[in-house]
This record gives C-alpha cells, sequence and structure tokens, in this order.
C-alpha cells in the first residue's frame, strides 16, 4: 500500500495545481472511505486540507468515530450540524406535498435520506469555495460500480481519488494509514436511517462485489444483484443526456 499511498498523494497535488486552486476538503462521515480520504489529503496538503463533520440526527457513536478520524490524522476539521437545516427544509416539502395531496409514503425515507446527502454536498462546496479547495469524494470501485451514492450528493465531488479500489484494498490502506480500527471494521453505513446499513440495502456485499469486479467466481444471484445495480445506476456514472438539435 505504501507504493499506492505515494501515488494517490502525488496525483491529489497534481489535481489540485492543475485547478489552480489552494487545497482540499472531504466529509468525514465515522466510516472507512472517508477516513482515508481524510489522511490521504492531509499527507498531500499538511497546511491546506479540510475533514468535515455534517451530523444530521447522527448517532453519537458514529460522531466520535469521526472525531477520531480528525484527531488521528491531525487534519484541520469543522462541525457543522445539519439536523435542524435538514427537518426544517424536509418539513416544508412535505407540507406542501401533503396539503396537496400529493405526498407519497412510500418514497419518504428515500427521498429524505437523499436531501442529507445533497445537504452534506451542498455544505461542502460552500466550505470549498470560501477556501478556494476541490471537493473530494469518498466512493471506492464497489460503490462506483454498484451506483452505491447519492446523485448530486456524496457521489456529488471534483475529483475521486478511490475509485480505482476495491473496499478490501481501501481496508488494506486505512490499515496502513493508521485509521483505528474500529472505524476500518465497522459495518459500512451511509448514515441515511436509523440502522441503515450498505450492505442489507444493496442485498449483497462489498465482498462479493469486490469478487465480481476482481473476475472472481460468484454465486448467480449475487452476480444478478450486481448487475443490475450496475445497469439501474447507469446514469450516474454518465454525463448528463443532451438533447442535440437537427443542423
Amino acid at each position: 500500500m505504501e507504493k499506492h499511498v505515494e501515488n494517490i498523494v502525488q496525483w491529489l497535488r497534481d489535481q489540485v495545481n492543475k485547478a489552480g486552486v489552494n487545497g482540499l476538503v472531504v466529509g468525514v462521515s465515522g466510516g472507512l472511505d472517508s477516513a482515508v480520504v481524510a489522511h490521504l489529503i492531509k499527507r498531500a496538503f499538511p497546511d491546506d486540507s479540510l475533514g468535515v463533520l455534517m451530523p444530521i440526527h447522527t448517532k453519537e457513536t458514529d460522531l466520535n468515530h469521526a472525531k477520531k478520524v480528525v484527531e488521528g490524522c491531525d487534519i484541520s476539521s469543522l462541525t457543522i450540524d445539519l439536523s435542524n437545516t435538514h427537518q426544517t427544509m424536509y418539513d416544508q416539502i412535505k407540507n406542501q406535498l401533503m396539503k396537496n395531496d400529493t405526498f407519497i409514503e412510500q418514497n419518504d425515507q428515500l427521498a429524505d435520506a437523499n436531501l442529507r446527502a445533497r445537504l452534506r454536498m451542498s455544505t461542502l462546496y460552500a466550505l470549498a469555495t470560501n477556501y478556494n479547495y476541490l471537493v473530494v469524494g469518498t466512493d471506492n470501485a464497489a460503490e462506483w460500480y454498484t451506483g452505491y451514492f447519492t446523485k448530486y450528493g456524496d457521489g456529488g465531488a471534483d475529483i475521486l481519488p478511490l475509485v480505482d479500489f476495491t473496499k478490501q484494498e481501501v481496508r488494506d490502506m486505512a490499515a496502513y494509514l493508521g485509521v483505528p480500527v474500529e472505524v476500518a471494521q465497522k459495518k459500512p453505513s451511509a448514515d441515511l436511517w436509523e440502522g441503515q446499513t450498505d450492505e442489507s440495502e444493496m442485498g449483497t456485499t462489498y465482498d462479493k462485489i469486490d469478487a465480481y469486479i476482481n473476475g472472481e467466481e460468484i454465486s448467480e444471484k449475487d452476480k444478478e444483484v450486481i448487475e443490475s445495480l450496475h445497469r439501474r445506476t447507469e446514469h450516474k456514472r454518465n454525463p448528463l443526456p443532451q438533447y442535440k438539435r437537427n443542423k
């Protein structure tokens, strides 16, 4: 992992130089991927990197893990609690839908969750503009392939340093970088709702997705789930469809 870390750190510096900005910012959730990115951007820009904690009714355990990460890599940090902002905004949206009798109950949880991710993205970009930084995404190869990210939420970033690495490779990188074990080994969760975990929502495991990406044999059931996720989320990985007029 030493060589991978060295190469990523240099790549991060190159991206900042190309963009003509000052440094890098990442949202730190208390999970594996954002912890690794926080360590990487701190190495790339010791004086111009920022980790941002953005709780939205977040569990105390996850918040403590996020704090442990920023303290462990000694990155500058800010905590911006978006709980009230989210509640106010979603209540207004929901109230109007109910007033118009167009509220769809079965879509409520997902709409609420995606709003959380997009509020965090907006916060990161507001900070990035203030500091003249790039927003660094945390998606790994498994998340990117399956589309397991919110479009214009955690998928809204300027650069993606981990997108070529499987979940296990990110775990290995975390061990090399000194990410706390309780953070590296916890069940992955996007902190979208109480009790939510990535694998229960996807219907398969990161180990199975990693194996599929690496060309290894997995069960037909898991293969179908992964390929279905990939097909349904193609729009997240591609540029926006653009109408071209006939000339």
